[in-house]
């Protein structure tokens, strides 16, 4: 925490949100990165990641 400013719980989250756009930029699908990172689903998967950076995966990349 005293490190980067967040609990362990939202840097985990962050750092695999970073991991998964790097995936998604080189064409993995959406399905592929949500159960490679760990996600219970994948809706769970767009779900953050739409809360986070406010659109779902495909309208970011598309």
């Amino acid at each position: 925490m005293a490190e980067t400013g967040h609990s362990y719980t939202a840097w985990r989250q962050r750092a695999r949100l970073m991991r998964a756009l790097e995936m998604l930029a080189e064409g993995a699908p959406v399905t592929t990165v949500a159960i490679d990172l760990g996600y219970d689903s994948v809706s769970a998967f767009i779900a953050l990641f739409k809360r986070t950076l406010g659109v779902t995966p495909s309208a970011y990349f598309g």
